[in-house]
């Protein structure tokens, strides 16, 4: 009944032609139409026509989306007096989708425009140290212990690795031992070279044995999660620093949280909250 009575309306030529002109004469708070004895005022239709970016001067989409409004309305009126659906439930669900969108579009709003081009150039220029890292290039042969290796199994695997250290030791070609012997397909097959490798980005111990080796040094086996390694410094320590334009979207983020956190601040430290003593009690009544 609610549908036919709203789509009835809609076979009345002087509501189509009008429309527009009704949007655009009303008053804030005019009757546009109603549901249930509930009326439905210009500013309300508006605010849906906006949220739905419906141009008020296209009267075919305007008289849709009224039609569709209404019909809503009136199906989500019918559903409540049919007290199938538990309203303090759906009212909840309603109020946390309010809740969060006003905070959404409040922020939304609020971060508009608040950090410039200038204020990220500004940030990155004064935290230079935040945007560069260490690195060393090393060549690397892994004989690989599985975790579940037999001791016995992984003492023979350190032996084996020694060997390599001492054919090393006494000249050995690095690259060429690192193609033969190495488990390592992937860098096996470059002569053993990892590349240049960030500090810190790796497992510590190895990390720490690539930087503290010289130009061309080799290390003694060490032992990773991986396996046993016997480390060779290619190329030494450089520091390499991120351009801007790669970390301008990293940047143009934590400073929108810096002034979304003090706004949060802001708005709450006007707040006054206050949680019963006795609330618990109150809850275990309504069960």
């Amino acid at each position: 009944m609610h549908g036919l009575l709203v789509k009835n309306m809609f076979k009345t030529p002087l509501l189509a032609i009008t429309m527009s002109a009704v949007l655009t004469a009303c008053s804030g708070g005019d009757k546009i139409a109603s549901v249930d004895g509930r009326a439905i005022d210009k500013e309300e239709f508006l605010a849906y026509l906006e949220f739905k970016r419906i141009p008020t001067n296209d009267e075919k989409r305007v008289q849709r989306a009224l039609q569709d409004y209404l019909e809503r309305e009136a199906l989500a009126e019918a559903i409540l007096d049919a007290d199938v659906i538990d309203e303090a439930k759906a009212e909840a669900e309603a109020n946390e989708f309010r809740k969060q969108m006003l905070i959404s579009r409040y922020f939304e709003t609020h971060l508009k425009n608040k950090v410039t081009d200038a204020a990220i150039e500004n940030y990155y220029s004064s935290n230079t140290q935040r945007y560069q890292n260490e690195q060393v290039k090393v060549a690397h042969i892994l004989l690989r212990v599985p975790s579940q290796m037999p001791e016995t199994e992984r003492q023979a695997v350190l032996t084996e690795a020694h060997e390599i250290h001492s054919l090393l030791k006494t000249g050995a070609d690095f690259s060429e031992l690192a193609k033969t012997r190495s488990q390592d397909a992937l860098s096996a097959n470059k002569g053993g070279d990892l590349g240049w490798i960030k500090k810190g980005a790796i497992d510590p111990l190895f990390s720490k044995v690539a930087f503290e080796l010289k130009r061309g040094e080799v290390s003694e086996p060490i032992q990773t999660p991986f396996g046993f390694h016997i480390l060779k410094q290619v190329e030494p320590l450089r520091v390499h620093s991120q351009p801007l334009e790669l970390v301008k979207g990293d940047i143009r983020y934590q400073l929108r949280q810096q002034v979304k956190d003090a706004e949060l601040a802001r708005l709450m430290a006007d707040s006054d909250i206050e949680i019963e003593k006795d609330f618990g009690k109150k809850l275990e009544t309504k069960k």
